[in-house]
């Protein structure tokens, strides 16, 4: 019952069930699902058949221990499934196998799926031989002789042979009479049909095993084309569904869907240490288009982006867009722990990681955003193309530190009533005059999202701004950066920081671009001469 093995499902979706319905439901709420289970799932993959035989579709799921589909953990997600699921899937025909690993042969080229990027893995060749073994002693024993000894290794001559697997029937699998399954990876181009294929399917051994220990039940040749992460990810069936097929919440409200007016998926990772980041795409459709990211502040939702994603939008529609919430946003892991900048790096990397994302065409952050902007460029530069930092400071101060200190004491006042003076205080802070006498609706919109940050969240959460100090780091930075700051934010003062290291970034330092008229966030109090400011980056 330790056994690794395979969740191997056909589907062949009814006439009546439109097959972009069928796919993002299975790609933004089925796989990705399971997918958050990694004790469980190693990785799930989407095949198409190649064969124009039927079932159409094949999802395979390497499984760590086959005992643990047996687990609360697991039935539970049949047992409590949305009603979009139940209805989708009452409209395909499954047939659910589990096999128990018996033996596997890999070529040194071989690389796993999911570590693939999805151009690298889409159209990879799968074939899937399954085999009954003929009644008698010693017809299970034969197979498994005949791929341990010869089979295997004649496919290896196949040119583009990948790897080879053999399953037999799982002991979870009741009652029912043994059989094998056969998984055999290739490359896209591959050698097929050839005559080293025709060779390994011709041997001696191989005519004496299918003439007296197995015939060959079903064999079938798929062509990958998708695999699942962690996170839900797939904008591209969504924009094919209609508005009101599109619209969609799962039952534990992380998950939200819609095609109204364009496709928005909202949904949530879990990081290593068990917290839950919600993040937002949106943009171009394309699975294969760029992204570009975006980090808010402390203190604020991914929605401070809106006004100036509008604008982006409109100007960059070659871009799919990403933003998420930082931890101490909503919660904080338990036991409780302090952000630090790294970790905060860590987990866009691991956001990137459940989305497959590789690499981000660029990073856009503000404030305690700009400096995980630069944290993140300087621990994964192989992860990012570009980076916009925003108003914030390479180094922490004593007295920086200090006055987090003092904010925390107001958040938490009359039992964390005290949010909402915070909120007033930060936004004079923030924001320059003229956007408080001109603007006071921007204003009130961040004044709003300040007071709604989990006061205990931002205890911790503002500790990453704690003792920090990259300026020795940055002259090593091989990621392009650009860095911009509002005119009046902190008096000025910012800008005077800012304009001192810039220099520091890199080889040959990098420009500072000022928004006149603004302060902490000048994103959100003047989007169009944000936009003026970093265009030419983005």
């Amino acid at each position: 019952m330790a056994n690794p093995g395979s969740l191997y499902v056909t589907m062949q979706p009814q006439p009546g069930l439109p097959l972009p319905q069928f796919d993002e439901w299975y790609n933004n709420e089925h796989g990705p699902t399971r997918l958050k289970l990694p004790h469980i799932f190693t990785n799930g993959l989407r095949y198409r058949a190649a064969d124009d035989q039927q079932p159409t579709y094949l999802a395979a799921y390497d499984v760590t221990r086959m005992s643990h589909l047996e687990t609360e953990t697991y039935t539970s997600l049949r047992a409590n499934r949305s009603e979009r699921e139940a209805d989708t899937i009452g409209q395909v025909d499954v047939v659910r196998y589990f096999w128990d690993l018996v033996m596997s042969k890999q070529s040194p080229l071989f690389v796993p799926i999911e570590q693939l990027g999805d151009e690298e893995a889409e159209g990879l060749t799968l074939v899937a031989v399954q085999l009954t073994p003929k009644e008698g002693d010693g017809s299970l024993e034969a197979v498994r002789k005949w791929y341990r000894d010869e089979h295997i290794d004649m496919l290896a001559k196949v040119p583009g042979w990948l790897r080879s697997r053999l399953y037999t029937t799982s002991s979870l699998e009741k009652g029912v009479p043994t059989k094998f399954i056969a998984l055999h990876d290739y490359a896209k181009t591959n050698g097929l049909g050839g005559p080293e294929y025709k060779a390994a399917i011709s041997t001696p051994m191989t005519k004496d095993v299918f003439a007296n220990y197995a015939t060959i039940s079903s064999r079938r040749i798929y062509s990958l084309f998708y695999v699942f992460g962690a996170g839900s990810r797939d904008l591209h069936s969504l924009s094919l569904l209609p508005a009101k097929k599109s619209t969609w919440k799962s039952p534990d409200g992380k998950t939200f869907t819609t095609n109204s007016p364009s496709p928005v998926l909202e949904s949530s990772i879990t990081t290593p240490d068990g917290l839950s980041i919600p993040h937002r795409l949106e943009g171009n459709s394309d699975s294969k288009a760029p992204t570009v990211a975006f980090c808010n502040s402390l203190l604020t939702s991914l929605h401070m982006w809106d006004r100036f994603i509008d604008i982006f939008k409109a100007q960059r529609p070659q871009y799919r867009i990403l933003r998420y919430d930082f931890r101490g946003r909503h919660s904080i892991p338990s036991p409780p722990q302090p952000s630090t900048l790294d970790v905060l790096a860590d987990d866009i990397s691991h956001l990137l990681s459940a989305l497959r994302i590789f690499k981000l065409e660029a990073l856009v952050g503000v404030s305690m955003g700009g400096a995980t902007t630069l944290k993140f460029a300087l621990k994964y530069p192989s992860k990012l193309g570009r980076f916009i930092a925003c108003d914030f400071n390479a180094a922490s101060s004593p007295a920086n530190t200090s006055a987090w200190k003092e904010r925390i004491a107001v958040a938490e006042t009359d039992g964390g009533a005290g949010i909402s003076q915070l909120a007033e205080q930060t936004v004079e802070r923030w924001f320059h005059p003229a956007t408080v006498q001109n603007k006071p609706d921007a204003a009130a919109w961040i004044r709003d999202m300040v007071a709604a940050n989990d006061v205990q969240g931002f205890r911790y959460g503002c500790q990453a701004l704690w003792d920090y100090d990259m300026k020795a780091q940055m002259k090593e930075c091989a990621v392009p950066g650009l860095l911009v700051v509002g005119e009046g934010d902190a008096k000025g003062a910012l800008v005077k920081a800012m304009d001192g290291f810039k220099g520091q970034l890199g080889e040959k330092g990098t420009e500072l671009a000022i928004v006149p008229q603004t302060g902490h966030l000048p994103m959100c109090e003047d989007p169009e001469g944000f936009w003026q400011a970093v265009k030419d980056v983005l």
